[in-house]
């Protein structure tokens, strides 16, 4: 089965709407990114979870992942919409996974859910949300993909954990996707998220990571498929690389530089070198792969790698 292709929208948390004056018009800016994707063939488009900028806090524009998420797929046609990825602690697990069913309807089956055990320390102290060491972020985040599994399967959910307790919880509608939303977990944790990922999830995402480590990954994960008695191929494998690319090969490396983008880690140059990549990534096992555009905004870039890298 040949890769598909995802693109991360633009919304400001990486600084990626800067010198966009007008709110309006920066989310304007976000839907003309979307709509694009989906018009030069990307397969998905995905946000990510966060309130305030990196690589540090800052009063420029970052616009919030759900609600974001509802509007592009009302933008939108055909590509898919996830998040990369939300995060457990932000919501409560029932209240997401009722979110979730509304927003696939109203996307006609289009929603990919996608969650992790958070990690951005400063936004949780931030917004006032307690950060527990990360164990127990995870153990909170096994509780909450129960929940999840369950407003999507039972007419009156329950559930009594050490984090989260739910009563006999309705979600009606539960979404239009059969037997239902596919749920993506992200994160490379060896121990304990990707064996999540064996025990829960549809789908998986791993980023950043060099052909070599995305191998041993997969391979982890692979085992614990086989550890909880699962088909590891029924596990959807994503990637996320950020992207430096230029039809000029000393242009792209000096994109990748600037943006502290490493070859090794991430798809650096022109068109014929990022399409070795992708072929390598294939090999090892990779079946989407999610593109981050620091400049996704100009559009030039998304026709670029549309033209010369997406292969059917």
């Amino acid at each position: 089965m040949a890769l598909t292709y995802g693109l991360i929208v633009p919304q400001g948390w990486r600084m990626d709407l800067v010198g966009i004056s007008d709110p309006v018009e920066a989310y304007e800016t976000m839907t003309r990114v979307a709509q694009l994707a989906e018009e030069v063939g990307f397969d998905s488009i995905w946000l990510y979870d966060h309130f305030h900028t990196v690589p540090k806090p800052t009063q420029e524009w970052t616009f919030e992942c759900w609600t974001s998420t509802a509007a592009l797929a009302r933008d939108t046609k055909r590509v898919r919409i996830g998040q990369m990825v939300t995060c457990n602690s932000y919501r409560n697990p029932a209240l997401l996974a009722k979110m979730a069913s509304t927003v696939d309807v109203l996307s006609h089956g289009r929603l990919d859910f996608g969650i992790g055990a958070g990690w951005y320390e400063h936004e949780y102290r931030a917004y006032g949300y307690t950060y527990p060491e990360a164990p127990e972020r995870l153990r909170y985040l096994r509780e909450a993909l129960q929940i999840i599994r369950k407003m999507w399967s039972e007419e009156e959910a329950v559930f009594a954990g050490n984090y989260y307790q739910i009563n006999g919880a309705i979600n009606q509608p539960k979404g239009v996707q059969k037997p239902h939303i596919p749920l993506l977990i992200g994160g490379a944790g060896e121990q304990v998220t990707l064996k999540l990922v064996a025990q829960y999830a549809d789908a998986c995402n791993i980023n950043n990571h060099t052909n070599e480590e995305l191998v041993r990954k997969l391979g982890i994960l692979r085992r614990h498929c086989e550890s909880v008695g699962r088909d590891y191929e029924e596990v959807r494998r994503t990637v996320e690389y950020s992207v430096a690319i230029d039809r000029n090969e000393e242009e792209a490396q000096r994109k990748a530089q600037q943006r502290h983008i490493k070859p090794e880690t991430g798809l650096v140059g022109a068109p014929d070198a990022i399409r070795q990549r992708l072929r390598e990534l294939e090999e090892a096992g990779a079946q989407e792969v999610i593109i981050y555009l620091q400049d996704a905004a100009q559009l030039d870039s998304i026709r670029l790698f549309a033209e010369e890298c997406i292969v059917r």
